[in-house]
């Protein structure tokens, strides 16, 4: 089994060695690893990859390869994770149950209400309707079911329903050398590749040069400037949350726009983009960018392109405060609004499929405030977008 896992690494084209691969079996035999998963994941992780650009593949291949493996032996002890047994407790009700279950009725009596519930609370609860607790239907808690609530304490999305998350979220870099499916992303965009001749003549233009030559009967060199690629690019990424199952088209696109424009800016954001964006995931609540002065860093005539699903709760788009992970001063609409007045030409591209959005009230809206320039993340969408940024 080791052995193919080690294959199928190289397939995936990740640089892992024959000395790496003897260490992790080094490891296997001093016992790190004997009978949890999760310890023989991190093991091999920390033995086969060096650059953390390439935990998603690993990852990948990683579930490929292990997905398949056979329970332990009749009789034979295993102590059950902590984790497994809380998430027997979550609550899973059916679409006529969830139609019983009634929101507060806004944004201000969900914070009003949060905020009593914090007060008069004195202990944990499990499977109730008021209380902040585990595997019920209050608005305030974890594993559970309500049509909007606060998520408190529960790791990742299970109904897409909270409106805010009161926990400390790590998110993941996009993989900047994804290959699969660039190639045809890349011949999309090279529509966005406008070259601006200026500068000095200092490149040879030998067609030019050919026609002077027979006409004049003599050598006549023809020289031009030097050609630049002039395109200038802001990308904003939402990452995490709904965004999770589209990691890998995101990833594609990443890596082919950081081969195609010279002149690249990126950023990340979660839902909506606020006063800050973030360079990197996994330092995003210690190094932060002010979405002011990038308004003032990048000139008009870059392109600003949004990825991301536009699938949120309609408060973080039109209340102070509604971010789903902090106390926003100014609603995120706002914050769109003013990077479109800045950057005229910009646009919106969703990995939902197209007939989805007028499902979405948040969708419907980011797609009229960009004016009918959103576009879905296939490559007609890339196509049409890039047609409308090359206008």
């Amino acid at each position: 089994m080791f052995i193919n896992f080690f294959l199928e690494l190289k397939q995936a084209r990740l640089p892992v060695s024959l000395r790496e691969y003897l260490s992790l079996l080094e490891g296997m035999q001093l016992g790190l690893a004997d009978y949890s998963i999760d310890d023989f994941y991190y093991l091999s992780r920390t033995c086969l990859v060096k650059d953390e650009g390439n935990l998603d593949r690993f990852d990948v291949v990683f579930a490929k390869v292990f997905k398949g493996l056979e329970p332990p032996a009749e009789g034979e002890v295993v102590d059950l994770p902590a984790e497994w047994l809380r998430k027997m407790a979550e609550r899973v009700l059916t679409e006529e149950e969830k139609a019983l279950v009634q929101s507060l009725g806004g944004w201000d009596k969900l914070m009003e209400t949060l905020q009593k519930r914090l007060a008069e609370q004195k202990g944990r609860h499990q499977g109730g309707s008021k209380w902040i607790g585990t595997a019920g239907t209050s608005p305030f808690g974890a594993y559970g079911y309500n049509p909007e609530g606060v998520r408190i304490g529960q790791d990742g999305n299970r109904n897409n329903r909270a409106v805010k998350v009161w926990d400390k979220r790590e998110f993941r870099n996009l993989d900047a050398t994804a290959e699969l499916g660039t190639r045809n992303i890349k011949v999309a965009l090279r529509r966005l590749r406008r070259f601006a001749r200026d500068g000095a003549a200092t490149e040879l233009d030998l067609p030019a040069t050919i026609r002077s030559t027979a006409k004049k009967g003599y050598l006549d060199v023809a020289m031009v400037p030097e050609r630049h690629n002039a395109v200038k690019v802001l990308l904003f990424l939402d990452v995490g949350g709904s965004m999770d199952p589209f990691i890998q088209v995101c990833a594609e696109l990443f890596s082919a726009a950081r081969a195609e424009f010279k002149h690249l800016e990126y950023f990340y954001f979660h839902n909506c983009i606020y006063e800050q964006v973030w360079r990197d995931n996994r330092r995003r609540y210690a190094e932060v960018t002010s979405t002011w002065d990038l308004l003032h860093t990048y000139p008009h005539d870059y392109k600003a392109i949004f990825v991301g699903d536009a699938a949120m709760s309609a408060y973080e788009l039109t209340q102070p405060g509604g971010s789903v992970e902090h106390w926003n001063d100014e609603a995120g609409i706002i914050w769109l609004e003013r990077i479109i007045g800045v950057y005229g030409k910009a646009c919106w591209l969703n990995p939902t499929p197209e007939e989805w959005w007028q499902h979405t009230y948040s969708t419907r809206l980011i797609g009229q405030l960009f004016g009918e320039r959103m576009f879905p993340l296939t490559l007609d969408g890339l196509d049409r977008a890039t047609r409308c940024l090359s206008r």
